[in-house]
């Protein structure tokens, strides 16, 4: 199972390790504001606490990040909204949907062998409503109810589903799952996988990553972009899933957050503040 960086003798954040402190007037600019969230705060007396994919990955790659986030209401700053592969997304769902209403394969999937379908099911919009729904499911153990937003479903003759997530590049290289940043996109294809079969679903070992890579090698732009579509390979194991979660359930049931991470660049940056404003973090 993926491992979260929480080992406190791989960090190197404490004040000694900063320069020397000036005068800094960063906690007074905001000393009549509120700074942290009060809504969605984790409590162990709260029956059922909702969980996203995203916040169980927050917590694999740094758990004094996911803390903060959780328990105390300081979430790191958002990414830059990636509009364009949004759109590619959303265009993907409507083309594949038009194969869904046929019950045929998409010609990608013949191109490539799949002997598959995209799945035809009423709850299909929910699951992929990953901000307002999705698909959800009790963790045994905790207190958690687990979900995830799924992008694509496709079902085989041999009654598994397999699934499926979009993803949109510009790269002058070949695309391929072996680069060092998609272990995430397999994590997060393999929370799927557990949360299909938390549900009764029979869920394939494969999933699939339909992967439009922009042309970059056109002599102009002409007002559009063209992509080079492949779709690629995963065996996903889910079978570290349930127990990662009962990890992230052990960390936010506790009173004092993880130490920083190392690593994190958003630890390293809150350290940074804290010692130039004069505080001393609990960890």
């Amino acid at each position: 199972m993926p491992t979260p960086s929480n080992n406190p003798e791989n960090n190197d954040l404490s004040q000694e390790s900063l320069p020397s402190r000036g005068s800094h007037p960063f906690t007074d600019n905001f000393a009549t504001e509120r700074l942290t969230r009060i809504r969605n705060l984790y409590s162990p007396e709260i029956k059922e606490y909702p969980l996203s994919r995203s916040k169980l990955e927050t917590y694999l790659k740094c758990p004094a990040c996911f803390y903060r986030d959780r328990r105390e209401g300081v979430a790191p700053p958002p990414p830059y909204p990636y509009s364009l592969n949004s759109a590619v997304d959303e265009l993907l769902k409507k083309e594949f949907d038009q194969y869904r209403e046929k019950q045929i394969p998409h010609p990608l999937m013949l191109k490539a062998g799949i002997d598959a379908v995209p799945l035809k099911h009423p709850n299909l919009d929910e699951w992929r409503d990953s901000l307002h729904k999705g698909i959800k499911a009790k963790v045994a153990g905790t207190n958690f109810r687990f979900s995830g937003g799924v992008d694509d479903i496709w079902l085989n003759a041999a009654g598994e589903i397999h699934i499926v997530d979009y993803k949109s590049t510009a790269s002058k290289k070949e695309v391929s799952m072996e680069d060092e940043y998609k272990d995430a996109y397999k994590r997060q294809v393999e929370m799927y996988q557990w949360l299909f079969k938390a549900n009764g679903f029979n869920v394939s070992d494969t999933t699939y990553f339909v992967y439009c890579n922009a042309d970059l090698n056109r002599p102009s732009f002409d007002g559009k972009l063209e992509f080079n579509i492949a779709i690629l390979e995963h065996k996903g194991d889910y079978s570290w899933v349930g127990q990662a979660l009962k990890d992230a359930h052990t960390c936010l049931g506790k009173n004092t957050p993880p130490p920083p991470c190392k690593d994190c660049d958003h630890c390293k940056y809150i350290a940074a503040v804290d010692y130039l404003s004069g505080i001393k973090r609990r960890h």
